[in-house]
């Protein structure tokens, strides 16, 4: 008679038991899964970027290499330059007498006419028979602005002589001054044209 097998007999030392997964261990998968998908979402930002940079660097490039489309762009946002001189005026501190020298320049806005015209090459035949000068169009601008010259000095010093010396001493002081300026000269222009950016060259206060 056959004695049957005892269960602990079938029981292999060397056997190893089934593989689980502990707290640990789970913790460790959560993290590494974690890291994956901040370095996958890094990546993605880091592609993003710099194919926003190399569009800001685009533009920066001469006009010959650019495309049709941002070269267009970039002729609207050229302004002409207008210079308003030298201005000395008193400040509005109280304490003791200080007068500001400065000079001043404004940025002006083109119209879409002004920017074709200056697009445009000069009549005339070949060879030079029959050619005619050039129009220079940011001349005849200036000439323009010559008329709007007084009301604007005029917005310049209203503004400028009303600060302090010591509103003036600081970067922020002379941006604000700036903006003010700019708002006031476009007002005057009625949206007739618009004012890009003010510009002081000189700045002295005694």
């Amino acid at each position: 008679m056959v004695k049957p097998l005892d269960n602990k007999e079938d029981k292999n030392p060397n056997k190893k038991p089934a593989f689980e997964l502990t707290p640990n261990m789970i913790m460790i998968l959560n993290n590494v899964i974690l890291i994956v998908v901040v370095i996958v979402s890094m990546l993605i930002m880091y592609f993003m970027i710099d194919s926003s940079m190399n569009k800001k660097i685009a533009k920066l490039l001469p006009q010959g290499e650019q495309t049709e489309e941002e070269g267009e762009e970039d002729v609207r946002q050229e302004g002409i330059l207008l210079d308003l001189g030298e201005f000395i005026l008193n400040l509005a501190d109280t304490t003791h007498r200080r007068y500001l020298k400065v000079g001043i320049a404004m940025e002006l806005s083109k119209t879409e006419a002004e920017m074709l015209a200056g697009e445009e090459p000069a009549a005339g035949g070949h060879g030079g028979h029959g050619a005619s000068a050039p129009i220079d169009p940011d001349a005849a601008i200036i000439t323009e602005m010559e008329r709007y010259k007084p009301a604007i000095r005029d917005a310049v010093i209203s503004v400028l002589s009303n600060k302090t010396s010591d509103e003036l001493s600081t970067p922020t002081g002379k941006e604000i001054a700036k903006e003010e300026i700019l708002e006031m000269v476009n007002n005057i222009f009625e949206g007739q044209r618009e004012v890009m950016r003010v510009s002081f060259g000189q700045f002295i206060i005694q």
